[in-house]
């Protein structure tokens, strides 16, 4: 993409009532307003609140809104040229259950009180398979911790990969420290009790895996 067309869609994002946008400073120096008041002052409804990290053009997070009005979605993401096409989805099609937030997910659980969310989706994250990156690993022990303190006591947690090795490597520290797998799954679109959030929605780079003959993976389970 262009310096141009990010810079554009920059500037949209600014005037987009669906879009978030805190300074880093603001978030870790605990003045960000919309910690703990998310329902009450964004999404203005006691509805479950369900969060996509690393929510990438945003997808997921818009497929899951129109597929659960009952419910609502926020996307995280700190590539906002990325979900900025999201963002304009939701705004076009009317969708008052979808937010997008441009954040580091590392500061999630600054963004958010304790139990203000009832699930979350991490979707095709970066395996990041070298040792020395297993701190950026979005499903590390440091993340799972982070989670369970937003989360709600009986909230989950959902994974959809390509990667084999994120797969695994996130089921053997699930089962290692004890936390609950509710499901997993090493094809979904070969097992007949996929779950139709996780089979329905495809993101950009889902259907590229696809193309590729790459099988997609799913987890969920809950924090102990």
């Amino acid at each position: 993409m262009g310096s141009k067309n990010k810079l554009k869609r920059f500037r949209e994002n600014e005037t987009f009532s669906n879009v978030i946008q805190p300074t880093r400073e603001e978030v870790v120096e605990g003045r960000f307003p919309l910690k703990g008041n998310w329902s009450k002052d964004f999404f203005k409804n006691e509805k479950p609140i369900v969060l996509e990290l690393g929510c990438g053009k945003g997808e997921y997070s818009v497929g899951l809104a129109q597929a659960y009005p009952e419910k609502n979605f926020l996307g995280i993401d700190i590539k906002g040229a990325r979900f900025w096409r999201g963002a304009k989805t939701a705004l076009e099609e009317g969708l008052d259950n979808v937010g997008f937030l441009r954040s580091q997910i590392e500061l999630v659980d600054l963004l958010f009180a304790e139990n203000e969310i009832d699930e979350i989706w991490i979707t095709f994250p970066d395996p990041q398979i070298k040792y020395k990156r297993t701190k950026h690993r979005m499903t590390n022990s440091e993340f799972l911790q982070k989670y369970k303190r937003i989360l709600k006591p009986e909230g989950v947690v959902n994974l959809k990969t390509d990667s084999e090795f994120m797969h695994g490597y996130t089921l053997g520290l699930l089962h290692g420290e004890g936390h609950e797998v509710i499901q997993a799954n090493h094809d979904v679109y070969k097992n007949e009790y996929s779950p139709k959030e996780v089979v329905g929605i495809q993101t950009f780079y889902e259907k590229q895996y696809l193309e590729q003959g790459k099988p997609i993976t799913y987890v969920q389970f809950r924090i102990k």
